[in-house]
């Protein structure tokens, strides 16, 4: 359910807004104040997603808001104003507003416009996501970050050598996946494995010690005998 801020001085066009973002059963908590003061401290104190917010209103008014709003937050901002001057539709967008409805509303428009904005937080959000799945790689408490070659267990970093991070990347990144020594040697060091299994079994001795609380009963990297290791899923 998102939360969407209405504020106008008139409590009329609050009501009205409210029954047409209301109509057709959308899922939305509508929170009002009736000047930019108010505003403020419903952000304050809420978590918005979405602002209706007049331009001329007592006290402080819907621009001096937004100026203020853009101090601390990047919450859509979708102004309401009288007036259809371009050169006020500009000052709004340089303000920082994310849109911009000429009273009298249609409200048609003000539910689509604001189904634009809700949508457009969802597709960044989205995007978002994408970027932290691509750099990032995680099993439980364990999170690898490949743009810093970085990894933490529980949020607290732990220092490995490169081979111990490519050794530990390969099974996170295939958790339930079991390795042969062989393949381990084969896809880390990029060579023949012949006579190789004792030099990976040191490695992974090591990357338990960094990162299992209890590196004698490891609860990630696991042996399965008889075939080599595997990342069991956190």
């Amino acid at each position: 359910m998102y939360n969407i801020l209405i504020c106008d001085d008139e409590e009329d066009i609050v009501r009205a807004l409210k029954i047409y973002l209301l109509a057709d059963n959308k899922e939305y908590n509508i929170i009002e104040a009736f000047n930019g003061r108010q505003a403020l401290e419903k952000l304050a104190g809420n978590k918005i997603d979405l602002v209706l917010m007049d331009v001329m209103m007592p006290e402080m008014d819907g621009v001096e808001a937004l100026c203020e709003i853009r101090k601390t937050s990047q919450v859509p901002v979708i102004l309401l104003t009288s007036r259809s001057e371009a050169e006020d539709k500009r000052m709004a967008f340089r303000l920082g507003a994310d849109d911009y409805i000429t009273k009298p509303f249609n409200k048609i428009e003000v539910a689509a416009r604001v189904e634009y904005q809700l949508a457009r937080i969802e597709r960044q959000a989205g995007e978002a996501a994408r970027v932290y799945d691509s750099n990032t790689v995680s099993n439980g408490p364990i999170v690898i970050d490949n743009s810093k070659k970085t990894v933490t267990v529980d949020g607290k970093p732990v220092n490995l050598t490169p081979t111990e991070y490519a050794i530990l990347k390969l099974l996170t990144e295939n958790a339930g996946t079991v390795f042969s020594l062989k393949e381990i040697y084969r896809q880390v060091w990029e060579s023949d494995p012949l006579g190789a299994e004792n030099t990976v079994l040191v490695h992974i001795r090591h990357l338990r010690e960094k990162i299992e609380k209890y590196p004698a009963r490891p609860r990630y990297i696991i042996s399965v005998f008889g075939y080599g290791y595997k990342m069991e899923k956190g």
